[in-house]
């Protein structure tokens, strides 16, 4: 008697276990739940996003300031006053480069 009872609670109790089980994951695969879900990772995915690109600006701050350093460009910034930019100009009087400049193609020229 005490057996078929065990058997009896116990079946009962897995079928109830199943059912709640079953009814959980129908509720998470609804529309609505699993839009709330896509929402909530693309959040999260977002915050991920902003945390490297900080973490990336960092590092870049910090590496120029090493660049800076080893290259000595910070001793110029001491007066106050920027320091002074090398500017690379094409030198248009250059014999090599003048028969560039004096005829251009226009591939459309030839139709």
């Amino acid at each position: 008697m005490f057996r078929r009872t065990f058997w009896f609670t116990a079946g009962a109790a897995a079928g109830v276990w199943a059912t709640t089980k079953v009814n959980r994951k129908l509720k998470q695969l609804t529309p609505e739940s699993l839009a709330a879900q896509a929402a909530n990772k693309a959040i999260e995915a977002g915050h991920k996003l902003k945390d490297f690109a900080l973490d990336v600006r960092d590092g870049m701050a910090q590496r120029e300031a090493e660049l800076d350093e080893a290259l000595g460009l910070n001793a110029g910034t001491e007066s106050g006053l920027p320091a002074p930019r090398v500017i690379a100009i094409e030198n248009r009087n250059n014999p090599k480069h003048a028969d560039r400049t004096a005829y251009s193609y226009n591939r459309n020229e030839d139709h």
